[in-house]
């Protein structure tokens, strides 16, 4: 069973810079796209980032480009989000994710983690 565990959301100034990992388990981490998506209050879920399982290729959302950074730790079996110059509107529960591809084509994931909230003050 594949099971995804986010950490390190928290609260912090605009400006600043959090750090989120995401442990997975159950399956071949380094075959599978992985990525994070957000959810803020009173709007529909929305991609983030995403990092295909073979060759390294990223991915990111328009809003986050530049701001944002995703890695990945195959011998961990981590990913983490590294998101700097947080702003306001950053706010919001982000979900780590696994694809169920190599690469991603931006079709949904196939599994979620529970989700950890990142809240930016202005």
């Amino acid at each position: 069973q594949v099971q995804l565990v986010e950490s390190g959301g928290g609260l912090v100034q605009a400006g600043g810079s959090l750090r989120l990992s995401c442990a997975a388990s159950g399956r071949t981490f380094s075959s599978y796209a992985m990525g994070w998506f957000r959810h803020a209050p009173a709007k529909e879920r929305e991609f983030v980032a995403a990092f295909s399982g073979s060759d390294g290729t990223t991915y990111y959302a328009d809003s986050v480009e530049g701001r944002f950074i995703i890695s990945r730790d195959n011998a961990n079996n981590t990913v983490y989000l590294e998101m700097n110059s947080l702003k306001p509107e950053d706010t919001a529960v982000y979900y780590c994710a696994s694809f169920g591809s190599t690469y991603y084509t931006g079709r949904p994931p196939g599994f979620w983690g529970q989700g950890t909230q990142v809240t930016v003050s202005s």
